[in-house]
């Protein structure tokens, strides 16, 4: 370990966090497959049951190796404390469970991944809870869509699909005024290219399984924020109910954030080619992506972000049949609802991962039937353009 971490870099603490190797003198983290733990003697387990003193009691909350992933996106993140969970949605679920109580209130942005959506409006409505959504930059709406029973502020930054870019530093200063709390999916973005805790928020969620990980290979998410908030309330419920990251994803994370300083940045420089590249082609409405001095949020982007990331978005002219035609097409692309793989990947979002919402919000969130989501991977830039280029010139 290092005598003070923060001297050192952001790709060197993805590389170094976090790792206590065992007498075994492993130079790579190892994976604890356990589920439980030996203790010493009855008065031991009975101290460490009762947090008297440090050590690991059972594998829902306490492993070696899932520590280790979560002190390095912690590290990452500028946070004090990380809490993996299961899945992106788990840590998004495990968060509202510590922080809410019936009666309480979320105001969320409208553009939000569609799951997010159907969490907030079917789940946690049976509880008394109350969902408000408003439009990301209207900051005057914000202002008067907060309740005296509010108690998060939900945003994404970049949203998904339509990558719209909310501020922060705005946002967390709104939520401290009414003793809110600032939630911030991070997702887009990663630590490499925006730190929310440094803005201002309190607490960072992860869909580990995108960018994190990198390769599409496992199923993850995490919470990132202070002792309290995160390590305690957080904790309590991935205690108690259970929605744990398992050893082994933990491990492939690990492998993951060893390379996320690099692969974020080629990303970003792929997608911002791209997207230049799309908005001259004449079957393209519209392009979004941060990075465009054509996107509304761009000077705010560039404040906020270190690049625009790698999510293009853009309406194809055509409506569905035009999107899926130009889908269809592709040879190179996977059609896949994932992003954050090294694999290039596109989606329409209408039918698939905002498919569970009503027409109406999709409206609401400025989902068109035209609309196509494009992870940018870490293939040859040039053969993107010509995959695409087999369906967009037939249009």
């Amino acid at each position: 370990m290092f005598d003070d971490p923060s001297d050192l870099a952001l790709a060197t603490l993805a590389v170094r966090t976090g790792h206590r190797r065992t007498h075994e003198g492993e130079h790579s983290e190892a994976i604890f497959a356990t589920s439980s733990y030996v203790f010493e003697s009855a008065a031991d387990a009975a101290a460490i049951f009762a947090g008297d003193k440090p050590g690991n009691i059972y594998s829902r909350f306490t492993n070696p190796t899932v520590r280790t992933f979560e002190e390095r996106l912690a590290a990452l993140e500028g946070g004090e404390c990380c809490v993996a969970t299961a899945s992106g949605m788990a840590a998004i679920l495990a968060t509202c469970i510590a922080l809410l109580k019936s009666g309480d209130h979320i105001l969320a942005s409208q553009s939000l991944f569609g799951s997010t959506t159907v969490l907030f409006n079917k789940y946690l409505t049976k509880f008394g809870i109350k969902i408000s959504y408003l439009p990301g930059s209207d900051e005057q709406a914000w202002q008067q869509g907060v309740k005296p029973n509010t108690r998060i502020l939900f945003i994404e930054t970049p949203s998904n699909p339509q990558v719209e870019v909310i501020d922060i530093a705005a946002m967390a200063d709104l939520a401290h005024a009414h003793d809110a709390v600032l939630v911030v999916d991070n997702c887009f973005c990663t630590p490499v290219l925006q730190r929310p805790l440094d803005l201002g928020a309190d607490i960072v969620i992860h869909s580990a399984t995108k960018y994190l990980d990198g390769q599409g290979r496992c199923i993850g998410g995490a919470v990132v924020g202070d002792k309290k908030l995160v390590g305690e309330e957080v904790l309590g419920v991935i205690r108690t109910a259970g929605p744990s990251m398992s050893p082994f994803n933990a491990w492939v994370f690990l492998k993951g954030l060893e390379t996320l300083d690099l692969r974020m940045k080629a990303h970003s420089s792929s997608a911002h080619t791209l997207a230049i590249w799309l908005e001259s082609h004449p079957a393209i409405e519209r392009v979004y992506y941060p990075s465009l001095k054509s996107h509304p949020q761009h000077a705010l982007a560039m404040r906020q972000q270190k690049a625009g990331g790698g999510i293009v978005t853009f309406d194809v002219k055509g409506g569905q049949p035009a999107a899926w035609s130009v889908m269809d097409a592709t040879q190179i692309l996977s059609i896949t609802a994932n992003l954050g793989d090294t694999k290039s990947t596109i989606t329409h979002p209408a039918s698939t991962t905002h498919g569970r919402l009503t027409p109406e919000e999709r409206s609401q969130a400025n989902i068109s039937d035209g609309m196509l989501r494009i992870s940018v991977g870490l293939e040859d830039i040039e053969d993107i353009k010509r995959d695409l280029s087999r369906g967009l010139d037939r249009l």
